[in-house]
């Protein structure tokens, strides 16, 4: 490969704020995610909170999406101090990019908070690997399913 295809096909990575142009990738992206991490949901569940996402006003929350080139290929979500919502494209989990928007979380957001399904390990991991502890813990989640919480404060 010559260095010029190289340079005009390398992922160029940058996280910047939301905008509306960039919702129909981000809900492809959640849905993607959460269809590849969140195999504990059943499928009407997942459709009843699709409809929900579909319907979130991204502007409501500080959002920024993580992009290849022009590609929302991840975001993120904060609303005072607490992650409300980390996804990435299956493809690129585990290449480091998470750790990428979670430390842009802390550092430039200054999340501190995140609530995580307890059934979905590798998410708890993650957190818990940044210095996230759990302090509670709910048995249903906020629709009041049977899918508990753990609710994690990162410890410093």
């Amino acid at each position: 490969m010559s260095i010029s295809t190289y340079l005009e096909t390398a992922p160029l990575f940058e996280i910047v704020k939301y905008s509306d142009k960039y919702r129909e990738q981000l809900l492809d992206v959640w849905e993607k995610s959460v269809l590849e991490t969140h195999d504990f949901l059943s499928a009407s569940d997942f459709l009843e909170i699709k409809e929900i996402v579909t319907k979130i006003d991204f502007n409501a929350f500080n959002v920024y999406c993580l992009l290849d080139r022009d590609n929302v290929i991840g975001f993120l979500g904060t609303a005072n101090q607490k992650l409300e919502m980390l996804f990435l494209s299956p493809e690129h989990i585990g290449k480091g990019l998470g750790k990428k928007l979670l430390n842009f979380a802390i550092r430039e957001l200054k999340a501190n908070k995140v609530d995580v399904n307890e059934q979905n390990t590798n998410a708890v991991k993650f957190y818990s690997k940044f210095g996230f502890k759990t302090y509670e813990r709910t048995a249903k989640d906020e629709q009041g399913k049977n899918y508990p919480l753990l609710r994690m404060e990162l410890n410093k």
